[in-house]
């Protein structure tokens, strides 16, 4: 099998990665790592909700800055053993490009260092002081239903619903919900009405919360 072509990118101020395929960056263009500790662990209840064996799945690996800010969270709240994070993504960055992005966050440059070594020979796990990563390579709505794994907390950072409708489709968030574990959650920057309206019919009480810098709203909710 042939690997997966690397993403064709465009910079923002030569730091923020910009997807060509989908025409929409990676993150927030004021502060990627600011914006996933609103969105995705404030919006999931983490810190709090950590605990020892805490799974963490993710629709769009992108930079791997999620995993970084998470695998933060985790080693602040001194939890035993790692945190599990996995991750599916289409379109895998080089190693060399989520340097390059990571490189805006000196706060995250030590834990950026582990994780670029362990995935520069193309590995797609890795197992590092207090996190376990495993980045699942390949169309979600393929991969995401052959996984056997549970989420306690869902990361749902694909592109724009606009752009990216594949990732937000409601058979997908079936597929999301049938893998989230007992009370599980999810939170994610969009508040689509149709995003909002799949997460429900697959079985998520959604609620709308305030969102991350000039996005009035976000959405989050847990397994009803």
């Amino acid at each position: 099998m042939e690997p997966p072509k690397a993403p064709p990118l465009s910079w923002r101020d030569g730091r923020t990665p910009v997807s060509d395929i989908f025409q929409d960056p990676y993150y927030a263009l004021t502060d990627g790592a600011a914006e996933a500790r609103h969105v995705f662990l404030a919006g999931n209840d983490l810190p709090a909700r950590f605990r020892e064996g805490f799974r963490i799945a993710e629709l769009g690996f992108g930079t791997g800055l999620n995993a970084l800010v998470a695998w933060e969270a985790w080693e602040r709240a001194g939890i035993g053993g790692p945190l599990r994070f996995t991750s599916f993504e289409a379109f895998p960055m080089p190693p060399a490009d989520m340097a390059r992005a990571l490189a805006a966050w000196p706060r995250l440059a030590e834990r950026a260092e582990a994780l670029l070594n362990a995935l520069e020979t193309g590995a797609t796990h890795a197992t590092l002081p207090g996190l376990e990563l495993e980045v699942i390579v390949g169309d979600a709505r393929e991969t995401l239903p052959a996984w056997q794994g549970a989420a306690d907390a869902w990361f749902l950072d694909g592109f724009s619903p606009a752009r990216n409708p594949e990732l937000w489709e409601p058979a997908l968030m079936r597929a999301v919900a049938t893998h989230t574990a007992p009370g599980g959650s999810f939170a994610t920057y969009s508040a689509a009405g149709a995003v909002r309206r799949a997460l429900a019919e697959a079985g998520f009480a959604v609620a709308r919360a305030p969102g991350f810098g000039d996005k009035r709203h976000m959405s989050k909710g847990r397994l009803a």
